[in-house]
């Protein structure tokens, strides 16, 4: 069984599929390690470590897939990449599935078989093949950083012969896994915490890293949520207190963390222009749903912009941006995933398709797509601003702070 990795092409991507450990373990598993070079350069990963790991180091990217049976990626492969894999050849990365119809139809006529890693199911089993975790978590610590980047004052309380400098006071909306490292991020720096969520059990999680949790706590609110730990859709009386309560809220914050999102739709306005308006001069919101048309209307994807003297962050691919732990919890997720899949015996792939990981995350086999959702997508409509203001349908749930977070852990 021959493994391919090659160097990521898409733009601000630094990430690599595999590290040294991963590769040792698909060594001593009777893979065959193929790894174009330069590909870990990115992610403090020379040829040369990979190298003493057991792969063999090849010039081009042809030469990794060529004849690999097993391809790894991060990022979605592009139509060149594709057109180098083989016949049955299986591709597993994080494909954003709902993004690009065009690209997953390009990857079955080529016969390859795909596995996006985002639509793990969230089981106890696959909690070591969930990258989107491990990368939220990365996003969340990094969206306090770039935070403080951008703001003109410390963090914590500063007490000088020549004056108090108040701390920071931060508000996170969305405790799923890139909030609740967002508050932790933000504690250790020293700043006052606050945070908000859909769900009920979000409170205590809030609570216990030392946050103040904001929410119109009444009858409704402590119904909330089902017994899979899911968000009910509120009413329409509910969502207008709770918008007034943000609204009052977010005028006394200097940084405003925004994490929430929907799978599969554009991501809900949670900072109106109004409430951007209010704020005081020089505050800051990062924007970590900024790729599928942000929590906030004025933030742009990859730039940070200046309106009604706010900064407004709107970095894409945040993981990225920390690549070498990324891109070894990212290896670690991918190795997990694989792991199962291989035949101790023979050495070679068998695949259990009635393996519920399996049958939720393969979205390309035998020449055609297979995923019920994917087929569900009619056309090629990548979510984006413009598409992030039309009207859509309202989902059965509530907002999640991110996809695949846990509910009842926050981890």
């Amino acid at each position: 069984m021959k493994i391919g990795i090659i160097k990521e092409r898409r733009d601000g991507e630094r990430r690599v599929a595999a590290s040294t450990d991963t590769v040792k373990k698909y060594v001593q598993m009777g893979a065959t390690v193929l790894i174009e070079t330069g590909a870990g350069t990115d992610a403090a990963v020379i040829d040369a470590a990979y190298k003493d790991a057991g792969a063999t180091i090849v010039k081009t990217a042809k030469d990794a897939l060529g004849d690999a049976d097993v391809v790894l990626k991060v990022r979605k492969p592009t139509e060149d990449e594709v057109g180098l894999m083989k016949q049955g050849a299986v591709l597993i990365a994080l494909m954003e599935p709902y993004k690009d119809r065009a690209l997953i139809d390009a990857i079955a006529a080529q016969g390859v078989t795909t596995f996006a890693l985002e639509m793990v199911p969230r089981i106890t089993r696959a909690q070591s093949m969930d990258v989107l975790s491990s990368q939220s978590n990365l996003a969340g610590y990094r969206s306090v950083l770039d935070a403080a980047a951008e703001f003109g004052r410390a963090f914590p309380m500063m007490m000088t012969a020549a004056g108090t400098v108040p701390p920071a006071r931060v508000l996170v909306m969305g405790a799923g896994v890139a909030g609740l490292q967002a508050i932790a991020t933000a504690r250790r720096l020293g700043a006052i915490v606050s945070a908000t969520d859909v769900r009920p059990a979000a409170k205590e999680q809030v609570e216990s890293l030392g946050g103040t949790f904001v929410a119109v706590e009444d009858e409704e609110f402590k119904q909330a949520e089902t017994a899979g730990g899911y968000a009910k859709e509120m009413s329409d009386a509910y969502k207008k207190k709770q918008a007034e309560l943000i609204a009052e809220t977010i005028k006394k914050q200097d940084i405003v963390i925004t994490t929430a999102l929907i799978p599969g739709r554009p991501a809900p306005v949670l900072v109106s222009e109004a409430m951007v308006k209010s704020m005081k001069p020089g505050s800051v919101i990062v924007d970590l749903a900024v790729e599928q048309g942000g929590n906030c209307p004025l933030s742009e994807p990859g730039k940070v912009v200046r309106k009604h003297g706010v900064t407004i962050v709107g970095h894409t691919n945040v993981p990225s941006r920390i690549a070498v732990g990324a891109s070894a919890l990212y290896a670690k997720n991918l190795l997990n995933f694989l792991t199962p899949q291989i035949d101790a015996e023979s050495k070679t792939l068998k695949i259990d398709e009635e393996d519920e990981i399996i049958k939720s995350s393969m979205i390309t086999k035998g020449g055609a797509v297979v995923h019920a959702q994917v087929l569900a997508v009619e056309a090629d409509a990548p979510v984006t601003k413009s598409a992030a203001k039309k009207p859509t349908a309202k989902p059965k749930t509530a907002p999640r702070s991110d996809p695949k977070s846990d509910t009842k852990s926050g981890s």
